[in-house]
Formats: C-alpha cells, sequence, structure tokens
C-alpha cells in the first residue's frame, strides 16, 4: 500500500543512521554538561525513593510519576522489543541497548527537569507539562511545540497504543486460540474503565500494577538463570563477541547490531523520544525542586532496560534464541519460556505481555491527554473524542500484521525523538543552571527546593507554579 510505502521511506531515513547519531550524541552531550551524573549521582536516584509517596492536589507523587512513566516504558519493548533485537542484530544488541540506557539515564534527567521546571496547570487546577510546554515557554517556539504535540498524538495517543494491543492478542492467539477480535474488544473495554479516572487513576492503577509486574518478571528470570548459572559466561562472552563483530563471520553482523539494539533500547526506555516529561510534569515532587524528578525518571531508564530488557534476553539467550532470517515478537520470548518452564512458560509470557503492554495502553493514553491543553482541548468534548480515537486504534492494533504496526510507532517515535533533542539541547544551559542549583543546595546541607529567581533559566515558567526568591511561605 502506498501508505506503508511512505513510512517505510521516512524510517529508512530516521533510522538509518540519522537517529543513531542524534541520541549517541545526546547522551554523550548531556553526560558531559552534567558531569555524568547517571554516574556520579547514582545512589542519589535510589534515596529519592524514600518520601516518594507524598502529593497534592495539584499533582501526583513522584512514586505515582514514576510508575506511571514505567506503565508506558514497560511493554512490548521489554518482552517483543527484546526479541525483535535478537532476531534482526543477534546477542550482540544487547551490548548496544546497555550502552543507550546508560547514556539515556543522562538525556532522561536532562528532559524530565524541563518537563517539571515549565509544568503549567490545567482548566482543573491539576499539573500537566511535556516537550510541547518547555518548547513554547523556555524557547518561544510555539509552532515547534504544535508539531511536536500533532506527533505525540499519533505516537502515543493512538499509533503505540495499537502497537500493545498487537502484541497483548498475538501472545493470547499464540497460547489459548483466543481470536484477535474478541481480545481487542476487552482491551478496550477494560482500557476505558481506567482511564475515565485521568491521570490520577491511571497513576493509582500503576502504583499497584507496576511494582507486581517487575517484581515478578524478574524473580522468574533469576530463577531461569541459577538453573543454567553454568552456560551464563558463555552467553555473556557471546553478547561482547557478537556486539563488537567478532565472532567468525561476524564483521558485516556489526551494523545489524548496533541499529537493532539502539532502536529497540531507545523504544522501550524512551530516553530523549519526549513522553516520559509528561508523567515528570505532572507530579508535585518531593524535595520539591524540577530536579529531583530528573534523578527519579533517570532511575525509570535504569529499571527498565537495565533490568527488565536484560531479564528477557537472558531468558531468550540461554534457551538458544539468535539472530533469524525474519522479524521475531514475542512469540520468541514466548518459545524461550516454554524451553525454560514447559507449557507453563507459554502461559506466563502470554500474562506477563498482557499486563506489560496493558499498562502501556493506559498510560500512553495520560500522555495524550496532557498535550489537549495546548490545544484548549482539555474539556469534556476534547476529552471524549480523544479517548473514542483512542479507543479505535486500540481495536486496529489489535488486528493489523505485525510489521505495519511496528514501522509506524518507529515513525512517529522517531520524529518526537528529532524534535525533542533539539528542544533540550537548545535548553542546555537552563538544564546545567537548574540541576547545579539542586547540588548548591545540597551540599549546604540543605533540602533543595526551587523557587523563580534562585538560578537563570531560558523563558518563563507560567505564574503561581513555584514561589518566588526571597519568599518563606512554605
Amino acid at each position: 500500500m502506498f501508505i506503508h510505502e511512505i513510512v517505510n521511506a521516512i524510517n529508512g531515513v530516521l533510522w538509518g543512521g540519522l537517529l543513531i547519531v542524534i541520541l549517541v550524541a545526546t547522551g554523550l552531550w548531556f553526560t558531559y554538561h552534567l558531569g555524568a551524573i547517571q554516574f556520579r549521582q547514582f545512589f542519589h536516584m535510589f534515596s529519592l525513593m524514600k518520601g516518594s509517596g507524598k502529593s497534592d492536589k495539584a499533582g501526583i507523587s513522584s512514586f505515582g510519576a514514576l510508575c506511571t512513566s514505567l506503565s508506558a516504558r514497560v511493554g512490548t519493548g521489554n518482552l517483543a522489543g527484546v526479541a525483535v533485537a535478537i532476531s534482526l542484530g543477534g546477542a550482540g544488541a544487547i551490548f548496544w541497548m546497555w550502552m543507550i540506557a546508560l547514556l539515556g539515564m543522562a538525556t532522561g534527567f536532562a528532559e524530565s527537569l524541563l518537563g517539571q521546571l515549565y509544568k503549567v496547570k490545567d482548566r482543573n487546577g491539576e499539573y500537566r507539562g511535556g516537550p510541547a510546554y518547555y518548547i513554547q515557554q523556555g524557547l518561544n517556539q510555539r509552532w515547534l511545540a504544535i508539531t511536536f504535540s500533532l506527533c505525540l498524538f499519533m505516537g502515543y495517543g493512538f499509533i503505540f497504543s495499537a502497537v500493545q494491543a498487537n502484541s497483548i492478542t498475538d501472545a493470547l492467539n499464540h497460547a489459548y486460540g483466543v481470536s484477535t477480535l474478541n481480545a481487542g474488544v476487552v482491551i478496550i473495554m477494560l482500557a476505558g474503565v481506567i482511564v475515565i479516572g485521568g491521570l490520577r487513576g491511571i497513576a493509582r492503577f500503576a502504583e499497584w500494577m507496576v511494582p507486581f509486574m517487575g517484581i515478578s518478571y524478574v524473580l522468574v528470570a533469576l530463577v531461569i538463570t541459577a538453573i543454567n548459572i553454568e552456560q551464563v559466561p558463555a552467553m555473556l562472552y557471546n553478547i561482547i563477541t557478537s556486539a563488537f563483530g567478532l565472532q567468525e563471520a561476524g564483521g558485516g553482523l556489526l551494523g545489524a547490531a548496533i541499529k537493532n539494539g539502539i532502536q529497540r533500547g531507545l523504544y522501550s526506555n524512551e530516553a530523549g523520544s519526549g513522553s516520559v516529561p509528561h508523567a515528570a510534569a505532572s507530579a508535585t515532587p518531593n524535595p520539591n525542586h524540577p530536579a529531583s524528578q530528573g534523578y527519579v525518571q533517570m532511575l525509570g531508564v535504569f529499571f527498565d532496560t537495565l533490568v527488565l530488557c536484560t531479564c528477557t534476553a537472558i531468558i531468550i539467550l540461554l534457551a538458544g534464541g539468535g539472530m533469524g532470517e525474519k522479524m521475531e515478537g514475542i512469540r520468541m520470548t514466548q518459545d524461550a519460556m516454554t524451553f525454560h518452564l514447559g507449557e507453563g512458560g507459554t502461559d506466563f509470557v502470554a500474562a506477563a505481555i498482557s499486563l506489560f503492554a496493558f499498562t502501556s495502553v493506559v498510560a500512553n493514553y495520560a500522555y495524550g491527554e496532557s498535550n489537549l491543553h495546548m490545544f484548549k482541548l482539555d474539556n469534556k468534548i476534547g476529552r471524549s473524542c480523544y479517548t473514542a480515537g483512542y479507543l479505535a486504534m486500540i481495536l486496529w492494533g489489535a488486528m493489523a500484521s505485525l510489521p505495519h504496526v511496528w514501522a509506524m510507532a518507529d515513525m512517529a517515535l522517531g520524529l518526537m525523538t528529532v524534535i525533542n533533542t533539539i528542544a533540550i539541547i537548545w535548553l542546555t544551559p537552563t538544564i546545567v543552571s537548574v540541576s547545579k542549583d539542586y547540588l548548591a543546595q545540597r551540599k549546604r546541607g540543605q533540602t533543595p527546593e526551587y523557587k523563580t529567581g534562585n538560578c537563570p533559566i531560558q523563558g518563563e515558567t507560567e505564574n503561581g507554579i513555584w514561589h518566588e526568591s526571597g519568599d518563606s511561605r512554605p
């Protein structure tokens, strides 16, 4: 079809090398300008989990924001996406997933700090924000803000939920022969019930579901690793040598490992794509400083890729999975789990992908909804129209073919990433200034608190969001 040719042409430009260069360069840029913050402040991001459950009527808690962002991150990228990376790029793709995650932690810190700094209040008095808001307020480039919002609506508002639904229905069809149409209708009904509660309802759902999913999946991976412990050294050797094309006849596969590792790594952890700042902006942070949300969401990148994606890679590689002649998705992960756990493995992956992907479906709605305020559509009619389109795309995704769905998702993510990385690099002086303010207060033994005027920033924040410098109000 003509539309698929257009999508493939755009992806050929974006993923033919452009985005790989942009993402690596952006990660290195912020690693340098923030003083390798992801390594230097590694343990501090964990310490911020203490007291992260506090919130107020304007914002959700920091823990809720982290779980919401993880709901969107933890999905097909962790189970199906890792399988895609291995089937197209071999074991070496996992190494490059790790590398883009380590660099992406700095990028995630930067964009989440900006999301929190330039947040606004919608008609209901609740915090909203994201790249469109910091582009408009920090850079005064409304045309670019509108362009990003449109890409986000296309991606997170519609297409990405179709991708998640595709993986759920495929997993259930493979495991139990459930009709994709019937599964799609059930997904729509369940998602509709949750998203009616808005961002707070989604955050409450995420706070319960994400820890349960993550802990369960990690425990299963640890058990499989322990059972096959004698194979682990060879598996790690295979990952490293494949990553650099050091195996026999492996030189020509180096590019495939890098390309697919980075591509699927980005799709999984979303660092640099501009999605996570929406969750970060919705929080009332503790400490009340934009940088604290940078640390919290940096932890999300770490957990998503360096923990959960690694678990899937271990499961697949210890089952003998590797590069094949065609793209493999969730069925490769299911087959690997069946190899380890017998028939119960297929059931476990079907349950895991259904939960992982469903939480993503729900969280994606919140990201799209956050941008309704940009168009003054954060009202009953605007939300109703958006919700109807969102649910319709879930049904389409439930029955679409895998390559077409993934291709459209890649295009939307790629366009968002280009715009967002340009914006956050442009806003580097603000990111550095605000992060230095946070660290300076900590060095003085104070609990960091951001106040307007404490440090120079580009553009202006919305009135009433932050206290003025010198204001002694609590």
